[in-house]
């Protein structure tokens, strides 16, 4: 803002001066150090939200390389099909069986679909995080965030009742069920899942199950 001075003249009478408006930058470097400094401690607090997957191990020699050998009894296939459908069966299909297929039975991404099937198979090791987590909020074991998480894979690691899930996707799956199956994997604490190509067979599964246009069927475990 402009400012005016009287100025007094040899005569006595007085006339305005006016000077040019000014600024003081001083408080602005202090505001902007503030910033900095603000910024700088909050981005080395933060930590990026990424989406935690194993993927398995490379492979070096495919001749030597042998299939992992899965429990048929824990093994839990889950296949995203089109239309948001969502289709499960137990254990694996046998060579001699492709002739006829066993039919898959449906559910969906509630509460009570798919989730309550992934509790139901993993209660044993999810009763184990849970008390843990709940241990560390009543402060009985006082830990670490980055500790918590440690302690929690290695409950996983050594998990041998829980299901060992196979995800599967249909040709006209969508990507929005690839990151809803996720979510669910970590919120029932699934140890062990992984993602493979969906076979010929399955896919003609699928056909027959969408052909049938059931309803989403049951999720019992049995």
């Amino acid at each position: 803002m402009a400012e005016i001075i009287q100025a007094e003249k040899g005569g006595g009478k007085k006339r305005a001066k006016r000077i040019l408006p000014h600024m003081d930058m001083t408080p602005m470097v202090d505001l902007m150090m503030l910033l900095i400094t603000f910024f700088m401690l909050t981005t080395s607090m933060s930590k990026a939200k990424v989406m935690d997957i194993t993927l398995p191990d490379k492979v070096i020699d495919p001749e030597k390389q042998q299939a992992p050998k899965i429990s048929a009894s824990r093994t839990l296939n889950i296949i995203l099909g089109p239309e948001n459908r969502l289709f499960w069966y137990p254990g694996g299909v046998k060579p001699e069986e492709y002739n006829n297929l066993p039919p898959l039975m449906e559910t969906n991404f509630s509460a009570d679909g798919i989730r309550k099937l992934l509790l139901d198979r993993n209660r044993a090791l999810f009763k184990k995080i849970n008390d843990f987590n709940q241990q560390v909020i009543r402060g009985e074991i006082r830990i670490t965030q980055d500790s918590v998480q440690g302690a929690i894979r290695q409950l996983k690691n050594v998990d041998d009742t829980g299901p060992i899930v196979l995800i599967k996707a249909y040709k006209e799956a969508n990507y929005g069920n690839f990151v809803d199956i996720l979510d669910e994997m970590n919120i029932c604490g699934i140890a062990r899942y992984t993602f493979v190509d969906i076979a010929w067979y399955e896919e003609k599964m699928v056909e027959a199950a969408v052909a049938r246009g059931s309803s989403p069927a049951a999720t019992s475990s049995n």
